[in-house]
């Protein structure tokens, strides 16, 4: 009591010497995570590693059992759990001790072990999981691979082929398994999330820090995905590699406008169309023009925005005659725009078709919901042009759209869903459940520092206050909101900024 812990390990290893309880404590020490008998019986299996499983290899049933219970009762081994008895579990910093010890001072052993608990959970999941819990294993596979030194392997067979599918991204699209991604993707950088490892090759380490910078930000951790989305962008430009580099430079701009930097968004988007519009394939022609189109949106530039939109859909439609609307994540923002200029009949329909497009091809998780917040958007727009109308259709698009981004896992679009459900709640009276929604968005928004999503919610809040009969919070809320817009240039709101100073008679 009262010494360091890792003195505390240190001393008991010494008491035990080089024998099977330090070897064990080794070899829990490759584990992040309780380690399945089957898992411990392949690093135990076939030849013994020197200093890691040379005493365990013949180890009889009885003094097996007999060296857990001797660890168990050290206090150094969890307990035997009742839920799961064939697991084999240690307190973290005992593993972090013990694999550190093994990392460090012997390395060739923590190779090997690794690697054999790279071979073990490629085999423990079905070739192409369907669930997250199916993917589990292959998820310790990439670990495991990577700490064996395999790492090109395992980003090309197990990371790439098994679990993205290729370009199906299926792990994150279908699943949602952004935050397991990330914790896969740590293997691959040293550190994260700044510099690949140099075992990669040059596309591999392009790929990682974009996706890194992806699965940041879905999990709402917007200014630490810049730093490899821009890596990403610069590894591209440098290797000229400019399918690559629109890709990368697309995320980028995306992230800016989550930010709420929009000038940036708008010469990265810019940068991009003039670089590679001659070297890449009419899908990324049209995502540059969709993504510029966004960032001239937000900050009020409607026709311009407009006629890019359409620019794009032109291309889309003379390469894709069967899918003549601008669909996918481009589809919604196009929407978006249509909303904000009243057309929102043209948006219920193109919504409509969409989302059948969607559900059709299997699409993923988010673009569904997106597609379905368009709509609810679309019939909450129609009702305040047809007083007296039905909230049902609203209400039940909304909900499949906030259900739907929870599911995705995409905590960046979340906050659009809640904002939306809010109006309408606010608008049926419904004022705390309004303010529900609100909150949550504006704790998604805050903890991400997600400009343009606060800025949205102050002025959610102040409409809301102002139908509660509270003008001074709605003044308050007003005029944060008005500050934000007008320093990040958020222009898009100043016909509500200026609806509401006129409620309020702000001036």
């Amino acid at each position: 009591k009262g010494r360091h812990p890792r003195r505390l390990m240190a001393a008991f290893a010494q008491r035990f010497g080089d024998g099977l309880e330090v070897e064990l404590l080794r070899v829990l020490g490759l584990f992040d995570r309780p380690a399945e008998a089957e898992a411990v019986a392949a690093v135990r299996t076939a030849l013994g590693i020197p200093d890691l499983t040379a005493s365990l290899l013949e180890l009889p049933e009885g003094d097996w059992r007999d060296l857990l219970g001797k660890l168990r009762r050290t206090g150094l081994m969890a307990r035997e759990s009742e839920h799961r008895p064939d697991t084999l579990d240690a307190h973290p910093l005992v593993r972090e001790h013990f694999g550190q010890q093994l990392r460090e001072d012997y390395p060739d052993a923590w190779r090997e072990g690794n690697d054999r608990l790279y071979e073990y959970y490629k085999q423990a999941a079905p070739e192409f999981p369907d669930t997250l819990e199916e993917m589990a294993p292959l998820y310790a596979a990439v670990a495991h691979g990577c700490a064996a030194g395999r790492h090109q392997e395992a980003r090309d067979d197990v990371y790439g082929r098994r679990i993205q599918r290729g370009n199906e991204f299926f792990n994150k699209m279908k699943l949602g398994a952004f935050g397991a991604e990330l914790a896969a993707l740590s293997g691959f950088f040293d550190p994260p999330w700044r510099r690949p490892v140099d075992a990669l090759n040059e596309d591999s380490r392009g790929f990682v820090l974009n996706e890194a910078g992806i699965d940041l930000r879905a999990l709402g951790r917007l200014n630490e995905a810049a730093e490899p989305m821009q890596a990403a962008l610069e590894s591209a430009i440098a290797e000229e590699h400019w399918q690559h580099g629109a890709v990368a430079a697309t995320n980028l701009s995306e992230l800016y406008v989550a930010i709420g930097d929009l000038r940036q968004s708008l010469d990265i988007a810019q940068q991009n169309i003039d670089r590679a519009d001659d070297s890449v394939k009419w899908l990324e022609r049209t995502v540059n023009r969709a993504t510029m189109a966004t960032a001239l949106h937000q900050i009020g530039e409607t026709e311009r925005a407009e006629a890019l939109f359409r620019e794009a859909e032109a291309m889309q439609k003379e390469s894709q005659p069967h899918c003549p609307l601008l669909y996918s994540l481009r589809g919604f923002q196009y929407c978006d725009l249509l909303l904000d200029q009243g057309k929102y009949r043209e948006v219920r329909d193109r919504a409509t078709q969409t989302l059948e497009w969607m559900e059709q091809g299997g699409q993923s998780l988010l673009l569904v919901a997106l597609d379905h917040l368009s709509l609810g958007r679309a019939h909450l727009a129609g009702l305040h042009e047809d007083a007296g109308g039905d909230f049902s259709k609203a209400a039940e698009d909304l909900d499949q759209s906030v259900d739907g981004l929870r599911q995705a896992g995409t905590q960046d679009y979340l906050p659009l869903g809640l904002l939306t459900r809010a109006a309408l709640h606010r608008v049926r009276g419904e004022f705390e459940r309004a303010r529900r929604d609100l909150d949550e968005a504006m704790a998604i928004a805050e903890r991400g520092q997600m400009g343009l999503h606060q800025a949205d919610a102050h002025l959610e809040y102040a409409q809301l206050h102002l139908a509660r009969g509270d003008e001074p919070e709605a003044r308050e809320r007003l005029a944060t909101a008005k500050e934000m817009i007008e320093r990040m240039g958020y222009h898009r709101r100043d016909g509500e900024v200026a609806e509401l100073e006129e409620r309020l008679g702000a001036g």
